[in-house]
């Protein structure tokens, strides 16, 4: 993991082996680049004309665009990289932290290779400090774990030293530790989502777990499926049925001896998702093993609210399944009983996500949690919705909808409330069971949550984030997302769990 330091260096005079300093279009929408104060010592080393050579060389001050250039007398790091920042805000007005996060997290993606870079982006209070931290941390991520690319290869930037983070003073030291805990848990569930399915199987993500929860003094429950077909957790084992590798049902939590409230939260963990007997066409296989990632998220989040001493009871439940074809497997027309008792028709056994969420929900109901929200790779439906990089919101509570897709924004999480049209339910009408895993197809995004809610526990506070979209990244890089996995809706749930703890959510 990349190492965070705090300096109140100049720009000009630390030494490092490269120094990112921003740059950005004129607020009035003129022409030319400016250059944000912090950026005024190197502007001087280069006798002002920095911004003239920037845009010699093409440069526009576009969010996210990377210009390289070797540094002037007068400037200790050998290197300048300059990071688009976008338009500059009006006079006296700081940049979008969003902004800030994502230049860092470019500026860190093109120092891959280099051993310590001093980022002097704008930084004006310790929540900006905290907004370039996150951003550089999450930039120099690299998933290498399967590559022997020899003694020489390069790794991800090793240090970030923070110009302007002021080490001694307790709000920014605060913000330093909090990016970096966010930053390696975002990073763990990233690692996760990119392991390979042979050998992340619903066990062996189970052993992680448990293993995180011994070093962080987390409580670990395992059903394995001896346990599972006792307590008649039927969606889960249908699941998982096809599968020699059999299902787990976890349970991490995090209590604090001070919380007043409880917050649960549901990952789906579908280890690889081959669609089971409907079988998934070709082209639609190959990035299945990213079917865990609400559960890595789920996970994550818990981790981080420990590691951070969030004043509030944080309970994970991570339903782990692989969903492969085979005699055993489920079959469509098959009934499962549910944990909750419900018998559901499987008309698709590619709608499996909502069978293995719908046992964890009604299980951690029955904890009265002050609130469940459960995230989930839901549905392709979600991503014709709202595309590949905004994950959305369903709830049984429009205030607290709204609330999560406040937390998501502030967070700089691209998200959107979704509704639960009643008229949608009828769909799910089952001749031979309680309901059908599968309605209308039109609005498929939102019969799925429709069928989660079925589940809850009555009187709780329920949301469900369908991330299908923004948790696997198959394009190019960009800001601070990676390639892969990205390890969306982590920091949501982390800011979640803290609004929760101030009871601010109304």
């Amino acid at each position: 993991m990349t190492a965070l330091t705090l300096s109140t260096a100049g720009a000009a005079t630390l030494r490092a082996d490269a120094l990112v300093v921003g740059v950005a279009k004129p607020a009035d929408g003129g022409k030319g680049l400016v250059a944000p104060p912090r950026a005024a010592a190197v502007a001087a080393a280069f006798d002002g004309k920095l911004a003239t050579v920037l845009e010699t060389l093409g440069a526009s001050g576009a969010e996210g665009e990377v210009v390289k250039l070797p540094s002037p007398d007068g400037v200790k790091a050998p290197l300048v990289v300059a990071v688009g920042l976008g338009q500059a805000p009006e006079k006296d007005a700081a940049f979008p932290r969003e902004t800030l996060r994502r230049a860092a997290g470019a500026a860190a993606r093109a120092l891959h290779g280099t051993k310590k870079a001093a980022f002097g982006l704008p930084v004006d209070s310790a929540e900006d400090a905290q907004a370039v931290a996150e951003g550089a941390l999450l930039g120099a991520y690299a998933f290498t774990a399967y590559q022997d690319r020899g003694k020489d290869a390069k790794g991800p930037l090793a240090e970030v030293a923070l110009l302007g983070g002021k080490p001694r003073d307790k709000a920014y030291k605060a913000a330093a530790e909090r990016a970096l805990v966010l930053a390696e848990e975002v990073n763990r569930a990233r690692d996760l989502i990119n392991t390979p399915p042979n050998d992340l199987t619903p066990e062996a993500f189970a052993a992680v777990a448990t293993a995180a929860g011994k070093e962080n003094g987390l409580k670990v429950q395992v059903l394995d499926e001896k346990a599972l077909a006792k307590g008649g957790y039927g969606g889960i084992l249908g699941v998982g049925a096809g599968s020699q590798n059999p299902p787990r049902l976890v349970r991490i939590a995090y209590t604090h001896p001070e919380a007043q409230r409880t917050l649960a939260l549901v990952g789906k963990g579908i280890t690889y998702d081959s669609g089971g007997i409907s079988l998934k066409p070709a082209g639609h296989n190959e990035t299945m093993k990213c079917d865990m990632s609400g559960a890595a998220a789920v996970f994550a989040a818990v981790v981080a609210a420990a590691r951070l001493g969030l004043p509030v009871n944080v309970t994970g439940w991570l339903a782990l399944a692989e969903n492969m074809p085979s005699g055993s497997a489920t079959r469509p027309g098959d009934v499962l009983r549910m944990y909750s008792g419900k018998t559901v028709e499987v008309l698709n056994t590619d709608a499996e996500g909502r069978l293995v969420l719908a046992d964890a929900i009604t299980r951690a109901s029955e904890e009265n949690p002050d609130a469940i929200v459960d995230v989930a790779t839901l549905t392709g439906a979600m991503m014709v919705a709202l595309g590949s990089r905004t994950f959305g919101i369903m709830a049984n509570d429009d205030a607290y909808r709204t609330a999560i897709h406040e937390v998501a924004e502030e967070v700089g999480e691209q998200s959107w409330p979704m509704p639960l049209p009643s008229d949608l339910r009828k769909g799910m009408d089952s001749p031979t069971a309680d309901i059908a895993n599968m309605g209308e197809r039109m609005g498929g995004g939102l019969v799925a949550g429709l069928f989660l809610k079925e589940f809850v526990g009555e009187g709780i506070t329920w949301a469900h984030l369908d991330i299908a979209g923004p948790a696997f990244n198959e394009g190019g890089p960009f800001g601070y997302t990676p390639k892969g996995g990205t390890g969306s809706s982590v920091r949501t749930l982390v800011r979640l769990a803290e609004r929760t703890a101030a009871g601010d959510l109304g």
